[in-house]
């Protein structure tokens, strides 16, 4: 048995957003609610966000497809009647006719490409001779701009033939906002074939992709607040009668029998709650059963223990008598007068056990306290058990380094335990010595018992302090036990506020310990002696060594 201690954990202040992680984990652990809607947020928010991103790739693609196709319709249309101006015309060498026919062709181009972005300039001449009319630009748009894989292209196979890519169009408020450019032979017949290039700025549709991504993004978070919304409302009209239950049954648990559910209309928690409130009737009802006939068997003892004294007085005095005279008996006489001595003697030993578990079981037993040091009462118990030690041939050493300073305590049921667990180490210390120990610190003393007898198994040890229990039934008792003995002793122990601890290994032997706080309330702090004991049967005699008692004699203990 190890008494163990709960702390209760630190609430952790929001304000400090080093403790957020734990308590998020801690509220995600303990809130089935706070589980529920981080769960339902979490999967809303990806599925609206892939939603988003995948609606806004989609229009993205076809704003820039139809944008697309726009440009290279006008480009084509423009690049169409150009041409058949030049085809009709009949300029011949006549140079300013030329040049007329020319800034009216860029006119033309310009009107009907719907765009003010357009460069030409010759790649061939044909040889005509004469004057050629000179490469022009419109907007800032240079040659010079266009990627000469574009130009390659339209150089090779430009021949009524349209090529595209997208560019950064020149902008005249700087900056080089989204464009696509087209490009296409342009023949001026007998002169020279140009190359020609018409740019359309698309950054008005991408201020329109932008304004439906921000609406799509608004609409999205807008409609993770309303599923929020209406999951917390959904769940909380679900789980608060859950979270009733919850705390019904935690009240019932801590011993209010009385709690019950309020059962609210027809459905599957009207059930729950009507199967709950039959559970707790019948545990109530057995409760009080038991407790009336733990009551009556209470009462059934203590009478009965009481009733019994007189009479056992009687037999006692009569048996005493008996025993003193048994010198003059013959030895089968002789043996049967002290058997009954000591028979009587165990009977006596037994009622006063039963009567005083029946004095815990009331709750009635108090502390007669004062001021006593644990040293002087194990001191005492160890000169008054060694004759017993020594009749099995045991022997008995007391290791006290602390515990001579008086602490509050009732000498007489410390005695007592000391006394228990001193006799039940010569009962099953198998010939080998037993050590007590006494120490101390600030917080508490302590008294250990230490024997290297059979030991127990980890089952048995948890089961030791039970009443009448014995690890192994088969094995007669040899110093007249009444089985009580270390049930008593848990209860004085706790009666002071301290605790009553037991190690045990097959083969190696048991230890038990007795705290007692210094200060009335329960431990704080580790024990002076340790429950697994370090030493084994080899080391113990380095650890009983004259030791100096408070007077500053020293005696061999």
């Amino acid at each position: 048995m190890t008494a163990t201690s709960v702390t209760p954990a630190p609430v952790a202040s929001w304000r400090d957003w080093r403790s957020w992680p734990r308590s998020v984990v801690r509220l995600w652990n303990r809130s089935m609610r706070f589980r529920t809607i981080a769960v339902t947020l979490l999967l809303t928010s990806l599925a609206i966000f892939i939603t988003c991103v995948a609606m806004a790739l989609v229009i993205q693609n076809d704003l820039f497809e139809s944008r697309k196709d726009d440009a290279l319709e006008k480009s084509q249309r423009a690049v169409a009647e150009a041409q058949t101006t030049l085809d009709n015309s009949n300029v011949a060498d006549d140079r300013a006719a030329l040049q007329a026919l020319w800034r009216s062709v860029q006119t033309d181009l310009a009107r009907a490409a719907a765009s003010d972005l357009i460069t030409a300039s010759p790649i061939e001449t044909l040889g005509g001779g004469g004057f050629i009319p000179p490469e022009f630009r419109a907007g800032g748009l240079s040659v010079d701009a266009i990627s000469e894989p574009l130009r390659t292209r339209v150089a090779e196979k430009g021949d009524r033939q349209q090529f595209w890519q997208s560019i950064a169009v020149p902008a005249t408020e700087g900056g080089s906002p989204p464009g696509i450019v087209v490009g296409q032979q342009l023949l001026v017949p007998g002169k020279a074939v140009y190359e020609l290039y018409i740019a359309y700025d698309l950054s008005d549709s991408d201020e329109t992709l932008l304004f439906v991504q921000r609406t799509l993004w608004l609409a999205g978070i807008a409609l993770v607040a309303i599923v929020a919304a209406i999951s917390w409302l959904v769940l909380r009209a679900v789980s608060a009668p859950i979270v009733e239950a919850s705390e019904t049954s935690a009240r019932l648990a801590a011993g209010d029998l009385g709690v019950r559910l309020p059962v609210r209309g027809e459905d599957e928690l009207a059930i729950l709650a009507r199967s709950f409130n039959a559970m707790a009737d019948s545990i109530e009802s057995q409760i009080k059963e038991l407790g009336e006939l733990s009551l009556v068997q209470q009462r059934f003892v203590s009478d009965v223990s009481h009733e019994l004294r007189t009479p056992l007085t009687t037999i006692r005095l009569a048996a005493d008598m008996i025993n003193d005279q048994k010198g003059q008996f013959e030895p089968t006489t002789a043996r049967t007068a002290e058997l009954l001595h000591t028979q009587v003697q165990r009977f006596d030993t037994l009622l006063a056990d039963l009567l005083e578990i029946s004095r815990y079981d009331a709750g009635s037993v108090q502390l007669e306290v004062e001021a006593t040091g644990l040293a002087q009462v194990a001191e005492e118990i160890v000169d008054q058990m060694r004759p017993l030690a020594d009749q099995h041939g045991i022997e008995l050493r007391l290791v006290a380094p602390g515990g001579y300073s008086p602490v509050d305590m009732d000498p007489r049921r410390v005695r007592r335990v000391l006394r228990n667990l001193v006799g039940n180490a010569i009962e099953h210390g198998e010939g080998r010595p037993i050590v007590v120990t006494v120490d101390s610190n600030q917080h508490a003393v302590a008294a250990g018992v230490r024997d290297f007898g059979l030991g127990m198994r980890p089952d048995d040890a948890q089961r030791v302090f039970d009443r009448f229990w014995r690890a192994d039934p088969s094995r007669k008792r040899t110093i007249g036990g009444t089985g009580l003995g270390l049930s008593i002793a848990l209860g004085d122990a706790r009666l002071h506020g301290g605790t009553l601890e037991v190690w045990s290994e097959l083969g190696v032997g048991t230890n038990f310990v007795l705290t007692i706080p210094r200060h009335p309330g329960e431990l704080s702090g580790p024990s002076p002696v340790p429950l697994e004991p370090q030493e084994s049967l080899t080391d113990i005699g380095a650890l009983t060594q004259p030791i100096p008692t408070p007077d500053g004699e020293e005696e061999d203990r």
